[in-house]
């Protein structure tokens, strides 16, 4: 085929996954596509599957020669794709010698923390001035979205110099009352460390980093919420304890004091958060919120972080939100069934007695 034709391929499967309002497109040599919708991979047998040379065909079409160039050296690579007003993540790679595409659709447009059925309390961390708030979970878990939907609530009523480093590039802003910059790894800047220290000489208010992939980012994004600025960020991680945890964790013995002195005085908040199959079709987040105060502060300071989990359960008077709680509210509104309350829990125990 030629690329015409590899163009209408990838076209007609972007047709279906915006029809079937899937999430992940899923390309690979020696099968046919798949898609995931509410959760669930449905394979998509009326397309053949693709071999090698159809495989690269498809490659070309989707990537900049620099991303294929990229991709052939390291056998894998991120990058980005639009179509029309459809724009893609994607993540090239290979498998036991044969080429695979990951492609996960970010929505045109951004939606509210109410359309994304999340609490109103997250619109309290888009008002700070400065400090560090986190969204954390496993992948797939609707983060990015999360994160998107606060930054664009900044922009719509603050007046504020936002800086997005990202790899690739997701959700692209309009800018509204604010003025924003979104920078790509390795298009626009060598590396999410490079893009955050020079963010000191660019005037900065409010910050996203797409992900905390290494001692450096995460030791210099802190510094930007000690420092004045507004920072958010994500982490592959279950619950705030945990995700304290890995921070300090990932430096050196030597270094762990200080960053744990400076995480608890820059943290503003941990929001954890899982998307579960509704009852009605479609997904739901379930979440935890961890906020920091005078007691949490002390807890980290101490090295006492797995007591989070008691000051979130007991912490809701002041706006913490327990996901045993959220998973049980979703359970009685008839919104998930008590078989994936039990599957997305983290202490099963707990829940039994809220059910």
């Amino acid at each position: 085929m030629n690329q015409g034709a590899y163009k209408k391929v990838v076209d007609d499967l972007i047709d279906v996954i915006v029809k079937e309002d899937g999430s992940d497109l899923h390309l690979s040599e020696g099968r046919s596509p798949a898609v995931r919708v509410s959760g669930s991979l449905v394979l998509l047998d009326k397309f053949p599957a693709f071999s090698q040379d159809d495989m690269h065909g498809i490659l070309d079409h989707l990537m900049t020669p620099e991303s294929k160039q990229m991709f052939i050296q390291n056998k894998e690579v991120d990058f980005s794709y639009s179509h029309q007003d459809t724009r893609f993540r994607g993540n090239g790679f290979y498998r036991q010698g044969m080429i695979g595409i990951a492609l996960r659709l970010i929505p045109h447009k951004i939606k509210t923390l109410a359309e994304l059925n999340l609490p109103q309390i997250l619109e309290t961390f888009t008002r700070k001035t400065q400090g560090f708030f986190l969204v954390v979970g496993p992948v797939g878990q609707g983060k990015s979205t999360t994160l998107a939907a606060m930054i664009e609530l900044v922009n719509q009523e603050r007046l504020e110099h936002i800086l997005t480093i990202e790899d690739p590039i997701e959700y692209i802003y309009e800018p509204k009352k604010s003025i924003i910059d979104q920078r790509e790894i390795r298009i626009d800047t060598r590396d999410f460390h490079t893009a955050l220290f020079s963010m000191f000489r660019q005037d900065i208010n409010v910050c996203l980093v797409g992900e905390m992939r290494d001692p450096e980012t995460i030791a210099t994004a802190v510094t930007a919420a000690e420092t004045g600025h507004l920072v958010f960020s994500t982490l592959h991680t279950n619950n705030a304890s945990q995700t304290i945890d890995r921070i300090i964790d990932s430096f050196p013995a030597d270094q762990q004091s200080q960053i744990r002195m400076q995480l608890a005085g820059s943290l503003t908040g941990i929001f954890s958060q899982r998307l579960i199959p509704r009852i009605s079709g479609g997904l739901i987040p379930a979440y935890e919120l961890l906020i920091n105060n005078s007691a949490v502060a002390n807890l980290i300071r101490e090295r006492r972080t797995h007591e989070l989990n008691s000051v979130i359960e007991t912490g809701s008077q002041l706006g913490m939100i327990d996901l045993n709680r959220s998973l049980a509210e979703l359970v009685k509104a008839g919104e998930i069934s008590v078989e994936n309350a039990y599957r997305y829990s983290l202490n099963p125990k707990v829940l039994e007695k809220m059910l």
